[in-house]
């Protein structure tokens, strides 16, 4: 009980050192002012070519996406996902040590070139939130959670981080045990985390980019377009599935772009009557 309450104390003042550090000592290594600096040149780039040229600067919901990014990128985890995550981690290792095991690495690829870690990890991330994005949409009470993100109306940058706080704890305990598998010597995934943000701030923007023949190989805004769709073919629970990369969908058939009509209606059945506020839509899933 002492070393979970080690872990507590530590976790919320290192947290808050950490946070309070990104903000007051910019670095190239700084989260928080590469999140700030993407989110504006995406929003500039938005002004400069808007695809939907009707649509406001400050868009719909622009400061409530703006207070999303925010508060899923920084507060959460001072609230205290930074603490329960660490406890989940300890106890887990616990449960392993119990029965013997003293580690879950399967496959040591430490030796390996680092940028052949970085691409296997970065694709091998992505195809595991694939198929976790797939589960938020067929399982019907994760969906209630994933209403949030699909309560967006119109594109922009910000309506990329714009998800329950939920999603963050589902995305991350799936990933973790197949990851832990895998025992990659780099320490640093800076990089990998700022391209996964730049390619999530533009396939959400109010940008036409289909990149050519690479579509099939990355996620573009007009693609991802069509994954918030609100009328989609029935048969379907969801399409376009891709965060980052595109050819999970082609591969496996969720591909959906049946024309680039950039004035597409937004969101799903019901959704005028969805809260409009961020307590409420914090609220809303578990009402449901």
């Amino acid at each position: 009980m002492k070393d979970i309450y080690n872990i507590i104390q530590q976790s919320y003042s290192g947290y808050f050192n950490y946070l309070t550090n990104e903000i007051l000592h910019p670095t190239w290594h700084n989260y928080f002012y590469w999140l700030l600096g993407l989110s504006v040149v995406v929003w500039i780039l938005e002004l400069l070519f808007p695809w939907r040229k009707e649509q406001a600067a400050f868009r719909k919901d622009f400061w409530l996406d703006t207070f999303y990014m925010f508060f899923n990128f920084f507060l959460f985890s001072l609230i205290g996902y930074n603490a329960v995550s660490l406890i989940a981690v300890e106890l887990f290792n616990k449960g392993l040590a119990f029965f013997g095991v003293i580690n879950v690495i399967a496959f040591n690829i430490y030796s390996w070139p680092v940028w052949s870690q970085f691409v296997l990890m970065f694709v091998l991330a992505d195809f595991i939130q694939w198929n976790i994005h797939r589960l938020l949409h067929k399982n019907k009470t994760l969906w209630e959670f994933h209403k949030v993100h699909h309560s967006v109306e119109q594109m922009g940058f910000a309506a990329h981080l714009r998800f329950h706080w939920m999603e963050t704890v589902i995305y991350k305990t799936l990933q973790y045990i197949p990851l832990a598998m895998i025992g990659f010597g780099i320490q640093d995934f800076f990089i990998i985390h700022i391209v996964a943000v730049a390619i999530g701030h533009l396939n959400h923007a109010n940008i036409k980019i289909t990149y050519g023949p690479l579509k099939y190989v990355l996620n573009n805004p007009v693609m991802h377009l069509w994954h918030h769709a609100h009328y989609l073919p029935k048969d379907r629970y969801g399409v376009n599935f891709g965060l980052s990369l595109s050819i999970w969908d082609y591969l496996f058939k969720t591909a959906y772009i049946p024309n680039d009509n950039s004035k597409e209606p937004l969101g799903f059945d019901g959704i005028n009557k969805f809260p409009k506020s961020f307590m409420k839509q914090e609220i809303y899933p578990f009402k449901k």
